[in-house]
């Protein structure tokens, strides 16, 4: 029966072709924006916690009111803090800008992941006045 009204089946293939590349631009719009989990283990449990000030509803965390918060809490099993920085790196050649984070001692273990290479940080580098040290 197609093949007795060929406008008519050029235009049932055109109809299809259009429905179909539209739903396909659609879902690649919609998955593209739409949040995806995060890639940690139990990534639904990990939530941020701001600080609230005069004229700020989501304000940064002072490093010095973290302990307390840490010390005091009773809702959560781990906390860390980290604040992204950027730094000059100097050698011997041309300086480099890098991104980077500052961060808590408890910052790997709280999202559940572990460095491939070398080790996590130390209770003993996670207080005012501790060497710096890199991962």
């Amino acid at each position: 029966m197609l093949m007795k009204s060929p406008g008519f089946t050029a235009i049932a293939i055109a109809a299809l072709a259009v429905g179909v590349g539209a739903n396909i631009a659609l879902f690649s719009v919609v998955n593209g924006v739409l949040p995806n989990p995060l890639s940690y283990p139990q990534s639904g449990q990990l939530v941020a916690v701001y600080e609230k000030n005069a004229g700020v509803s989501q304000g940064p965390i002072s490093y010095l009111n973290f302990p307390d918060w840490e010390r005091e809490t009773q809702t959560f099993s781990s906390m860390a803090i980290y604040r992204n920085q950027d730094d000059n790196f100097t050698g011997l050649g041309q300086a480099e800008r890098l991104s980077g984070s500052m961060v808590s001692a408890d910052f790997f273990r709280t999202l559940g992941v572990n460095p491939v290479l070398g080790r996590t940080f130390s209770s003993d580098d996670d207080h005012v006045g501790a060497a710096p040290v890199v991962i």
